[in-house]
C-alpha cells in the first residue's frame, strides 16, 4: 500500500509512520518546508500542494493540527486551532475529489471532543454532537472531508481519546508531578476520561485504513473508560507514588484559562469503540491498569 500522510512529524504521526514502513508500505509525508526523499511539499495557507503527490497512492492518513491543550485559548489560537484543522482538511479533501485516479480511503483525524461534556452518558458513534468550542471545532473538521466522500472515497473520521505515552502528549505531561507524590485528580474526579494507548491508536488507523467496512465517524478509544479519580489512582499505583492530592476546579481555571480547563479538564465523555469492535479490531490494552503499568514499565 502507498499511504500519503500529513501531520507525520508528531507523536501520532511519526509512530505511524514507522508503523507502515515496518510491514513494507510506502509512505509520502506532507510537509511545508523543502521536501525530501519520501515527502512532497504542501502549503495549506496558499492551498495548494505538490502536483503528483498522490500518484499511485492507496490512502491517506490526516493528523494536521495545532495542539489544543498546550496553550491558553487566545482568540489568535482559537483561530490557529480551526484553521489549522479546517483548511488543512478542506484542501485535502477538495484536491482527493478533483483526481482523475484518487486513493480509495481517507483517514482524517477528529477527537471526542465532538460529543461536547456529557456527563455519565455512554456514547458510541451514533450519539449526537454536542456544544462548546470544542465541539464546534469537530463538527466543522468532519464536514471539512464530505467532498472527499462525495467523490466516492471511502472516508474514516476517526474520532480519538486521549492518546496515552510516555514520550508526549497528556500522559508525559503529568508524569514529573506524580512521579514526586504531588499528582492527584482535577477537580471533582468524576468526569469521565476516554483514552487509548498510542499502540492501540496507531492500530485503529492501519485498521481503518485496510478494513473496506470501516467508514464514516469511528471512536478510537479503548473498551473501557475511566473517571479521573480512577485515573489517577492507576496511575499513581503504576509509578508506586501516593495520588491522594486534588486540584480544585477553580485553580485550573486560573492556571489553563476557563475555557480550556472547563473544557478539557473538567468536563468529560464515556465513549465506547462501537465501531472498531463490531468489524473485528482487538485491543493490546483495553483497561486502564494495565495499560499504564506497560506503559511505564
Amino acid at each position: 500500500m502507498h499511504v500519503v500522510i500529513s501531520g507525520s512529524s508528531g507523536l501520532i504521526g511519526r509512530s505511524v509512520v514507522a508503523a507502515l514502513r515496518a510491514r513494507g508500505d510506502e509512505v509520502t509525508a506532507l510537509v511545508r518546508r523543502p521536501p525530501a526523499a519520501g515527502e512532497a511539499q504542501w502549503d495549506p495557507v496558499a492551498g495548494s500542494i505538490e502536483p503528483g503527490a498522490f500518484d499511485g497512492s492507496d490512502g491517506v492518513v490526516h493528523l494536521a493540527g495545532a495542539g489544543i491543550g498546550d496553550k491558553r485559548w487566545s482568540a489568535p489560537r482559537r483561530a490557529e486551532i480551526v484553521s489549522s484543522r479546517v483548511q488543512t482538511t478542506t484542501l485535502l479533501a477538495h484536491t482527493l475529489a478533483g483526481l482523475g485516479h484518487p486513493p480509495t480511503v481517507l483517514v482524517s483525524a477528529s477527537a471526542v471532543g465532538f460529543y461536547g461534556d456529557r456527563g455519565d452518558e455512554v456514547l458510541t458513534e451514533e450519539s449526537t454532537g454536542g456544544t462548546g468550542f470544542l465541539a464546534e471545532v469537530c463538527r466543522a473538521w468532519e464536514e471539512a472531508t464530505e467532498p472527499a466522500g462525495q467523490a466516492g472515497i471511502r472516508v474514516v473520521r476517526l474520532r480519538s481519546g486521549v492518546v496515552l505515552s510516555s514520550g508526549g502528549g497528556a500522559l508525559a505531561r503529568q508524569l514529573p508531578l506524580f512521579r514526586y507524590g504531588i499528582g492527584g485528580r482535577l477537580g471533582s474526579g468524576r468526569q469521565w476520561l476516554s483514552w487509548i494507548t498510542l499502540a492501540d491508536e496507531v492500530r485503529a488507523i492501519l485498521h481503518a485504513l485496510d478494513e473496506p467496512a470501516v467508514h464514516g465517524a469511528v471512536n478510537a478509544t479503548a473498551p473501557e473508560p475511566v473517571t479521573n479519580r480512577v485515573f489517577t489512582r492507576a496511575l499513581g499505583q503504576a509509578l508506586h507514588r501516593p495520588s491522594v492530592l486534588a486540584v480544585p476546579g477553580f485553580a485550573l481555571r486560573v492556571v489553563l484559562g476557563p475555557d480550556l480547563a472547563s473544557e478539557m479538564v473538567l468536563a468529560g465523555q464515556r465513549v465506547l469503540p462501537a465501531k472498531l469492535t463490531t468489524t473485528g479490531f482487538t485491543f493490546e490494552e483495553p483497561r486502564i491498569d494495565s495499560a499504564l503499568t506497560a506503559l511505564l514499565s
